[in-house]
């Protein structure tokens, strides 16, 4: 410990802590751009690039405050003229060769440069220069890069090369010609991108944004030829509420249902049925492969960018993943066959929408395996802050709407579902239900609580009908990387995996509300699903009874040649760049 002085209050402090993290035991913020709240994930990152967090030292001395470590005695004035006009400086220079096109801009009023101009004071624009002009990569569903709003901070490339190990961006050239780029300038598809998304998560300003089909879903639900459904997964109900002043993990699943009804929505449904029709499709899986000696171990599939990361990173390994698609691509599949035969519609005329805290669904739904008789399982993607955006453009006081509830038929679902969006729940869920189908019996505490958290690996062994199954959970895609390695070299032995690609789970997917690093947050969003889950009366995804409906009417038995044909999809390996 050391004692330090931060605006002449004394406080004793960790030597090992940085000026900024110092400040913040007095409830002190001082502006960064480039720094990551990632330590409680056990990464660090202190570029020190922005210099925005300057501070003034005793004696006059300016300090980066997010990469310089306290010391005995140290004097630190965060407040001095020195420290703010310096702060003020930079951003006015990094203004002099940014876009002036806020009020259009993706990240209008949640962009962090804007935030600091404005707390910092600045209100024109002191320096002139010359204006980079790059090519703005628009050519992919998912994600947009824009070079010419980059800061070069330095996010970005951590999140992908340090903590999700895609290295797909990269610095590359000097001085006013230094950007941040991908390899050989390639477009994004191009690379190893996985469109996890994390890099637009953590961007401070518009440089990444996610692709925005808002204004396609408008057209479609106005055109009176089209029946439109939209379907919401589980992460979204815990987190849409923070973009309407709801404290985080308000689960707000009633409201979001109203306002897509008065959206002009046809039909309202839940990707939760559908993630109970992916764990009895899985899970039959997974007893066929138990039966059959393998193959071993059994990766779930739902995620896709750790299915395009498997493909690029792990070509070897490709068979590993359950065949089944995911859930809101099995819910397009079920709409435009079953659901439009039983309502008697052209399935031409179905347009299918969904709302997902992922920027890589996106990508998913436009991949050739989910075409079926030419046309997409699932038509147009919007993440979670796109459609909180649609609600605002609508004009609806979301706060006040009264809780509505899903349309039926493909409405009803488990609390097993509902915990698919947090990291461990898919195969929690799994485990529930293969359990009960093999023994007979129901497990006597349905809760794996050493598979949940945001740990980079949880491990587990359960024992079914005789057979002791060992469990691996992991979140975030340098986990991924090291379980895989291990499996690879035969370091680590494991008979069933969960993989999500985005630090915490779908709760921490790059569709969501900005969480600016703060890990709380997610875990209360996590929690709140689990909140769902403890209070629902079916928790077993196989019991849910419109579930039961679908195979009795139209697919048969789990796992049967039509649910195959329909419910399940192949992987191929990717070249590498």
């Amino acid at each position: 410990m050391v004692n330090i002085k931060i605006n002449n209050t004394p406080l004793k402090v960790d030597k090992n802590l940085t000026i900024l993290e110092a400040a913040k035991l007095l409830n002190i913020q001082i502006p960064t751009l480039c720094h990551l709240n990632i330590h409680e994930a056990g990464y660090s990152n202190n570029p020190a690039s922005c210099r925005v967090c300057l501070v003034e030292l005793e004696g006059g001395r300016l300090v980066t405050s997010c990469s310089t470590k306290v010391w005995e005695g140290m004097e630190i004035h965060t407040e001095s003229i020195k420290a703010i006009r310096a702060r003020r400086n930079v951003v006015e220079l990094m203004l002099s060769n940014h876009p002036k096109e806020c009020l259009s801009c993706a990240k209008n009023l949640h962009c962090e440069l804007q935030t600091a101009a404005f707390n910092l004071g600045v209100r024109d624009f002191k320096y002139e220069g010359e204006v980079w002009n790059y090519h703005v990569d628009t050519e992919n569903v998912s994600i947009i890069r824009d070079p010419n709003k980059c800061i070069l901070c330095g996010r970005c490339v951590t999140m992908c090369s340090e903590i999700q190990t895609v290295h797909a961006l990269t610095f590359e050239g000097r001085g006013f010609e230094s950007k941040v780029g991908s390899a050989y300038e390639l477009k994004m598809d191009e690379t190893t991108c996985t469109f996890c998304g994390q890099c637009l998560a953590v961007c401070p300003t518009g440089a990444l944004v996610e692709t925005s089909m808002i204004d396609d879903v408008w057209e479609n639900i106005s055109n009176p030829n089209k029946i439109v459904l939209v379907q919401t997964a589980p992460a979204v109900r815990a987190a849409l509420g923070e973009e309407f002043g709801f404290e985080p993990g308000t689960n707000v699943t009633g409201k979001m249902v109203a306002a897509l009804k008065k959206m002009g929505f046809d039909y309202v449904f839940d990707t939760n049925f559908s993630a109970d029709l992916t764990i009895v499709e899985e899970g039959s899986e997974l007893m066929e492969r138990l039966k059959n000696g393998g193959p071993f171990p059994m990766i779930t599939s739902c995620c896709p960018a750790w299915v395009n990361f498997v493909e690029n990173q792990f070509p070897e390994f490709v068979h590993l993943p359950s065949s089944a698609k995911s859930p809101h691509e099995m819910f397009g599949t079920i709409a435009k066959t079953y659901f439009a035969e039983k309502m008697q519609f052209n399935p031409k005329e179905i347009v299918v929408v969904s709302v997902m805290p992922c920027v890589a669904k996106k990508y998913e739904a436009a991949r050739d395996a989910h075409i079926y008789k030419d046309d997409p399982n699932v038509d147009y993607v919007i993440t979670t802050r796109e459609l909180s955006r649609m609600i605002k453009e609508a004009g609806i006081h979301f706060n006040s709407l009264e809780d509505s509830t899903f349309d039926d038929i493909m409405g009803e679902s488990t609390g097993g579902a509902d915990i698919f969006g947090a990291t461990g729940g898919v195969i929690e869920s799994t485990l529930r239900s293969v359990y009960e189908r093999l023994t007979g019996d129901t497990l006597k505490v349905l809760e794996f609580e050493e598979l949940r958290g945001f740990s980079g690996i949880k491990t587990t062994e359960v024992t079914i009908a005789g057979k002791t199954l060992k469990i691996a959970v992991t979140n975030g895609l340098g986990n991924v990387r090291t379980l895989l390695e291990g499996v690879r070299d035969k370091t680590i032995d494991v008979d069933v995996i969960e993989v999500m690609a985005c630090p915490g789970g779908c709760v921490g997917g790059a569709g969501q509300p900005y969480h600016h690093g703060d890990l709380s947050i997610l875990t209360k969003r996590a929690n709140a699903l689990y909140h769902i889950d403890r209070n629902k009366k079916l928790r077993i995804s196989h019991q849910n009874p419109q579930i039961k409906k679908l195979y009795d009417e139209y697919l048969g038995e789990p796992y049967s040649e039509k649910a195959h044909k329909l419910l399940h999809t192949k992987y191929k390996a990717r070249p590498r760049y």
